[in-house]
């Protein structure tokens, strides 16, 4: 496993508890005592590691690369059975945007989500999960089909931005952004969005309006990623920790402005650590999600939507 700099006091700890399992393997010897005590002091650590954690040191882990992401949550959580659709019936099929059905415990979804590469071929053929007009053209047919059936939408965000190349930018990313977020508006069926990485920017909007905007207790979501606002602001990379802390991008922070409706908690220490814990996690709560939406008649739910969104950034001055 990759550890990041500042889990230097985890990566210890767990090179204590292989030691003490390679020895009892080795030898045999009773190393059960030494093992709970070992464990109790990697859970105290972690408990201290995610109580200290700063806006910066949570958007690297938002990029670990143990980190699963959007088929490896899709893939999990449907038992295998999704069903991968392909196309904007426009232009070509693009690999950073992947959706299709899958269901979970009988229930049927229509997900979506970018999707990066594992390796750095995947990387590539992904775009780094930078996704060109057509993928969110073909998010956005995908999302009418599910409207068309009556089924319920789940996208899953992890996204650097949308590909800003002079291509995407000629065959209209700005309008294909735009016309998801007035489309997914007016979708007639319940609508749950949830970063699962990260969410820059268009890119991550473009996929982001529901009726349930959630957000995974490590990642982060703004209009600029921290490197790119220091390169603007002090014409250099160096700053990204400042303005990390200034953007108020973590998870935390978008929930006590109003910007989402809430955070789901991650296994100790992160997704990363325990990918399948992290899975169960989000089916379960993707479940109760839809148990509160799907009675709601459609026209409630498109209302509150849009009214949830338009009441995002008003505020009242105060009386001078």
């Amino acid at each position: 496993m990759d550890y990041l700099d500042f889990e230097a006091p985890i990566k210890e700890l767990d090179e204590q508890i292989a030691k003490a399992h390679a020895l009892h393997a080795e030898t045999g010897v009773d190393m059960s005592e030494s093992l709970k005590g070992l464990e109790a002091k990697l859970s105290a650590a972690q408990a201290e590691l995610k109580a200290s954690l700063t806006p910066w040191q949570r958007v690297q882990l938002s990029r670990h690369t143990g980190r699963p992401y959007t088929l490896a949550y899709i893939e999990a959580m449907t038992g295998g059975n999704f069903i991968e659709m392909h196309g904007d019936r426009h232009v070509k099929d693009d690999k950073a945007m992947v959706g299709g059905w899958g269901s979970i415990e009988g229930e049927s979804f229509m997900f979506i989500g970018q999707q990066k590469g594992v390796t750095t071929k995947l990387r590539q053929l992904r775009n780094f999960g930078m996704a060109n007009p057509e993928g969110y053209r073909k998010a956005l047919r995908l999302m009418k089909q599910a409207e068309k059936f009556g089924r319920p939408i789940v996208t899953l965000i992890d996204t650097p931005g949308a590909f800003p190349g002079l291509e995407a930018e000629e065959r209209g990313q700005g309008e294909a952004i735009a016309r998801n977020i007035l489309e997914m508006a007016r979708l007639k069926v319940p609508v749950i969005c949830i970063i699962i990485g990260e969410g820059a920017s268009g890119g991550a909007l473009g996929i982001g309006v529901g009726d349930r905007v959630m957000m995974l207790e490590n990642t982060w979501y703004s209009v600029i990623s921290p490197e790119s606002c220091s390169s603007i602001l002090w014409r250099s990379w160096d700053f990204k920790e400042r303005a990390a802390e200034a953007l108020k991008l973590t998870a935390q922070d978008m929930l006590s402005n109003g910007l989402i409706d809430g955070i789901i908690e991650e296994p100790a220490g992160g997704a990363h650590r325990d990918p399948q814990g992290m899975f169960h996690l989000l089916s379960n709560e993707i479940l109760r999600l839809y148990n509160e939406l799907k009675d709601v008649p459609s026209a409630e739910l498109v209302n509150a939507r849009i009214e949830k969104f338009c009441a995002m950034g008003v505020y009242d001055e105060a009386a001078s």
